[in-house]
């Protein structure tokens, strides 16, 4: 990745049972924009929704926050690759 900014990803989120977009920057911030738009802090109907799917599932659901696991290995990743040429 010669010369890039910033690079995104969507991903299967099973915290939250729901694909999200991952942005990494050069610079090495990154964010969930499931956690900025619906998940950090949901409003009413996204509560009952995760309500409902963990009922359906069978565990809690809940998003980890805006430096989650999937977060971070995803920019460890891009990094990684980097390094490597």
């Amino acid at each position: 990745m010669v010369n890039w900014q910033l690079t995104a990803t969507t991903i299967y989120c099973d915290a939250v049972d729901d694909d999200v977009t991952l942005i990494v920057r050069k610079d090495g911030s990154a964010e969930c924009v499931g956690y900025n738009k619906k998940y950090g802090e949901p409003g009413k109907e996204t509560s009952q929704l995760l309500q409902k799917k963990s009922k359906q599932l069978g565990r809690k659901l809940e998003c980890e926050g805006p430096q989650c696991s999937r977060i971070v290995q995803y920019r460890d990743k891009l990094f990684a690759e980097e390094a490597k040429g």
